[in-house]
């Protein structure tokens, strides 16, 4: 058994008097790639930012041996810097320490790993969606995180987008803890070695991926299952 990098015990998140996580318990193994899934309000979201210092918990025990500086988390919709690419990517690194022009060489490998050298110069806002989130790897993976976060990182790209984003996940994640959130359930079946089901704020279910596709389930995951491969 991998050492855990996160234990939840009976974790509860709140949104004013709204429970968006509630009595969540759950262990994360360093070298996992664990698929979060449900519909949307299930809690997927909240989870995430839960383990990455973004929101609070009410109730119960969060421990995490990850510290935060070694995470990285990338959104549906990254935030773009009215910056170069290049700054984009820079920016995050001298801020962490060091100088700017070991930042701005750093910058360029990472984003030579996602074949975005070309476009160092250009105005990071008016990238596609599918550039942004390669935008968004580099900046990741530039901070040679030990976790990587990812909520929905390719639901709003197009097919071929969706592709190229899934491959350089594949690739950033080896050797590394990869967390993500999805609705696309063949994905989940590529990228995931194990699956953890919410709904309503409750983990459901959480089995290895071949169990969770081709085991019996809780009732309400067999339902999502269903629906979302109908």
């Amino acid at each position: 058994m991998s050492a855990a990098l996160f234990a939840l015990q009976d974790v509860e998140v709140r949104f004013g008097q709204v429970p968006a996580l509630r009595g969540a318990t759950l262990s994360i193994g360093q070298g996992e790639r664990v698929a979060l899934i449900g519909a949307n309000g299930s809690g997927k979201s909240t989870l995430l930012r839960l383990l990455h210092g973004l929101v609070p918990h009410a109730s119960g025990v969060l421990l995490q041996s990850a510290p935060r500086s070694r995470q990285a988390m990338l959104f549906q919709r990254p935030h773009m810097l009215r910056a170069s690419v290049a700054t984009n990517v820079a920016l995050a690194l001298w801020l962490r320490g060091g100088g700017w022009r070991a930042a701005r060489r750093a910058a360029h490998e990472a984003l030579g790993r996602v074949g975005m050298t070309d476009l160092a110069a250009r105005n990071a806002r008016t990238l596609s969606g599918g550039q942004q989130q390669r935008l968004a790897l580099a900046r990741a993976w530039a901070l040679h995180p030990e976790v990587l976060l990812l909520d929905e990182p390719t639901a709003s790209l197009d097919p071929t987008a969706k592709r190229e984003v899934e491959a350089l996940i594949a690739e950033a994640a080896e050797g590394r803890t990869l967390i993500f959130a999805s609705h696309n359930l063949g994905q989940v079946k590529r990228l995931a070695t194990r699956v953890v089901y919410l709904e309503q704020g409750r983990v459901v279910a959480d089995l290895p991926v071949h169990d969770f596709f081709h085991g019996p389930l809780p009732e309400e995951a067999h339902l999502f299952v269903k629906g979302e491969l109908a």
